[in-house]
């Protein structure tokens, strides 16, 4: 029930005028849930504004759009608002040079946990990240539950949300940034050189890094361990790793 009343309530628009008039007043749409068959009058006309803005649509049956919106009238279309404003690339360039710092970057591949993800958006504000990059689709956004999480880090922190994370990482080597990849059977984080420019890779909680995403990166990172399990959450791994680059370049 926290889940409801942390995501379904706070950020989750319901009904086609209250959807309408958000987009018409700017608003930034994280999701668009709409009902299955829903094509003419005005839902047809939020779902085109929509695809044309890049926002991720679901289509959904009628039992799952009633549960999410507390069974009150949706006329099929509701909506999960962004906490905060995503940002641009080029923003959190824009903040290592005014800080005079080389980029460093946190990237979050599939992490679809929210309570995960505002997590490591706090520690990467408390180890001087300039920025988070997440993926568009299965991935948390910058729900109500991420920014609570945060605790205030989301305005301090550009987050943005790209369509093709590979493609992304590719872009950040163009700009000379390393990338590092926290997965199992990688090198000691204690062995690395992190003093450049960095972009850490955290892998989803269940599946770790995505193939094309692991394929992408420049060196494997790992934690050492001494316990019998053979993984830590993803935040908490995300936020060793990112004090240990932290310390690094503070040297």
């Amino acid at each position: 029930m926290r889940e409801k009343s942390e995501e379904n309530r706070q950020d989750l628009l319901i009904g086609r005028n209250a959807v309408a008039e958000a987009i018409r007043a700017g608003r930034q749409i994280d999701t668009l849930y709409v009902l299955q068959g829903e094509k003419n009058g005005s839902v047809g006309n939020i779902v085109a504004v929509c695809r044309d803005k890049g926002v991720t649509i679901k289509q959904v049956d009628r039992k799952k759009l009633d549960y999410m919106c507390g069974r009150e009238n949706h006329q099929g279309v509701a909506a999960f608002v962004a906490a905060h404003e995503y940002a641009e690339i080029d923003d959190i360039f824009s903040l290592a040079e005014e800080k005079n710092e080389k980029p460093f970057i946190i990237v979050c591949d599939e992490m679809e946990d929210p309570h995960n993800l505002g997590a490591v958006i706090r520690t990467a504000e408390l180890a001087g990240a300039h920025g988070v990059i997440i993926p568009k689709r299965r991935s948390a956004s910058l729900s109500y539950a991420v920014g609570k999480t945060s605790a205030g880090a989301l305005e301090y922190v550009p987050v943005c949300r790209v369509s093709n994370l590979p493609s992304t990482l590719d872009l950040l080597k163009e700009r000379g940034v390393w990338i590092y990849g926290a997965d199992m059977g990688g090198e000691d984080c204690r062995n690395i050189d992190f003093d450049g420019a960095v972009a850490l890779v955290i892998g989803s909680e269940g599946k770790g890094l995505g193939r094309l995403v692991r394929e992408k990166c420049d060196f494997i990172v790992s934690l050492k361990q001494k316990g019998k399990i053979n993984s830590l959450n993803a935040s908490v791994a995300a936020g060793i790793l990112m004090y240990e680059i932290m310390y690094q370049r503070d040297k």
